[in-house]
């Protein structure tokens, strides 16, 4: 490992002899000394200053004579913008620095691999063309702080969900017969068959509370052969998946999933506030628990006396319904979360349990947050007879759900469980425009590459 150490640790240094390595920002050329700005992983950036030469490596010596082998000099001040370079000379506090006080008096500057002088990516470049050159966006600090932030959220689910007992699995992506129905899936070629990409790994979910598991949970790729350009939807996506055994209602998956959703934010903010703040201007808040929870039916009486009606032919809130019923728990309770629960049989999954005084309806719900929908959940059907009714219903074929209908001729407690898109509620959390800000890298109908 090169010895060096992170600009984000220098503010808390003594001064003395140091050594940093990271990607030029800048470089400022005056008469008699040169300026570099530097920034490495941790985020953060340093000025260094020298009045001298630079030392590059150079891949193609082979002079065994030479003592610091492939190196050549050049002047400082030709040195690209994007350039990785070791650093090694003299922390000095300076209160003039805007960047933090401090700057690194150069002993020793070598370029260990030097970039183009054209750089392909500005500050004010559109999506598709950072999307293009995505190692190059990535490289700006709020970019990287969205991964951070992903990773520290994501372990902060983990750690309830291992706290609680849950078991994690990873669940297969080639699926023999088509999840739900054959409507956006991804299809292929598998030897003398034909196989699909999965939407998602509920069948896989629910064979682990047939199996006994209790309690599972999974992140992990999912697909969705849908041709959208929104800044919402993508071809594939990572699913936030979880399920668990022994539940009364729907209402037992909203309580943890709500319990996750605070644990979540509450370690994002305590280690990412500041950056938030800083770099995104704004003010992370962490939800209240119980999130309001608030019927379909009555949801949409709300957004009408709002001035917006749900289209009579769309049994779902749409798009603008969601932001409007958003508008007015936000003026009612103050939140940027709510249930919709209670939808109806016709748009929901055939495993989904449906209300025993109400057939029409179902225990599901989905989550929404700041005006989007992040997440749907329910309360599974665990009953073999009643399962294979709903299957018939839905127009589907028993024959091909046989692996899936096999599970719940063995014993199966009453489950359920939710999915959640991962990027969409980083999304929201950090008010980006779009998911291609929040995915690592993105897949769309037109974007396979890099």
């Amino acid at each position: 490992m090169i010895k060096r150490e992170l600009i984000a640790s220098l503010a808390n240094r003594e001064e003395g002899p140091v050594t940093v390595a990271g990607w030029v920002e800048k470089v400022r050329d005056q008469r008699y000394v040169q300026f570099v700005v530097l920034r490495d992983e941790s985020g953060a950036a340093v000025q260094l200053v020298n009045g001298g030469v630079v030392r590059e490596l150079d891949p193609n010596s082979e002079d065994p004579k030479d003592a610091d082998r492939h190196v050549r000099t050049t002047a400082i001040s030709e040195v690209a913008t994007g350039s990785f370079v070791i650093v090694s000379g003299e922390l000095q506090k300076n209160e003039r620095v805007k960047l933090g006080g401090i700057e690194v008096q150069i002993d020793k500057f070598e370029v260990v691999t030097a970039a183009d002088p054209e750089t392909p990516v500005a500050p004010d470049s559109g999506i598709d063309v950072r999307l293009d050159w995505r190692f190059l966006d990535l490289r700006r600090p709020e970019q990287a702080l969205i991964f951070k932030i992903q990773t520290t959220f994501l372990q902060a689910l983990r750690n309830v969900w291992v706290e609680k007992g849950f078991i994690e699995v990873q669940t297969p992506k080639l699926m023999a017969s088509a999840s739900e129905s054959r409507a956006e899936l991804f299809q292929l070629e598998y030897f003398d068959t034909t196989a699909y990409l999965a939407q998602s790994p509920q069948f896989f979910k629910q064979m682990a509370q047939a199996a006994g598991f209790g309690g599972i949970f999974e992140v992990g790729p999912a697909f969705r052969a849908d041709p959208s350009f929104t800044s919402r939807h993508a071809t594939e996506f990572t699913s936030v998946d979880c399920e668990f055994s022994w539940i009364e209602s729907h209402e037992d998956v909203m309580q943890l999933h709500e319990e996750l959703i605070v644990a979540g934010f509450t370690a994002v903010k305590e280690k990412h506030g500041a950056e938030i703040e800083k770099l995104f201007g704004q003010t992370l808040e962490v939800p209240t628990v119980p999130f309001p929870r608030i019927p379909l039916a009555e949801a949409k009486e709300i957004v009408k006396e709002r001035g917006y009606e749900v289209p009579r032919n769309d049994a779902d809130m749409d798009p603008e319904g969601e932001r409007q019923i958003h508008a007015y728990v936000k003026e009612k309770y103050g939140h940027d979360f709510v249930f919709l629960t209670d939808y109806a049989t016709s748009i929901r999954p055939f495993y989904h349990m449906r209300h025993a005084d109400n057939a029409s309806l179902t225990n599901s719900y989905d989550l929404i947050y700041r005006g989007v929908e992040i997440s749907t959940g329910a309360q599974r059907e665990h009953r073999i007879a009643v399962l294979e009714q709903q299957t018939v219903e839905k127009g589907l074929d028993p024959k091909e759900m046989s692996f899936y209908l096999d599970f719940f001729r063995h014993g199966v407690p009453p489950h359920g469980g939710f999915g959640m898109g991962l990027a969409r509620v980083l999304m929201l959390m950090l008010e980006q425009s779009s998911i291609r800000e929040t995915t690592y890298l993105f897949r769309g109908p037109t974007r396979l590459q890099p």
